[in-house]
């Protein structure tokens, strides 16, 4: 299957910010591919429910807030600093022992 894409659609650089390319570069290093997968939709403005089942998308919806709400009730220093309206993996949560 061969897909043309018009010049206007390969200048992703527009479409999502530093801060964006940051949380899904973390969301891949973290092993969460398929959060990465949701995050790049939405931030280039595709409905993640187009593309994945609904099934799938509400597990993983599930999960990333659990990880927010996990790291939001400690006061742990975060290894990457994150925008607080997305979700932050408890892998980068530091332990103070």
């Amino acid at each position: 299957m061969n897909y043309r894409i018009s010049p206007s659609q390969t200048n992703v650089q527009n479409l999502i910010t530093p801060e964006e390319l940051n949380q899904v570069l973390e969301a891949v290093a973290d092993g969460r591919y398929s959060w990465a997968c949701v995050l790049i939709l939405r931030f280039i403005g595709y409905n993640p429910l187009h593309y994945i089942p609904q099934r799938t998308y509400s597990r993983l919806m599930k999960e990333n807030s659990q990880i927010e709400i996990a790291s939001a009730s400690t006061n742990k220093p975060k290894l990457h600093p994150v925008n607080s309206s997305h979700c932050v993996p408890s892998s980068q949560i530091y332990s103070t022992n």
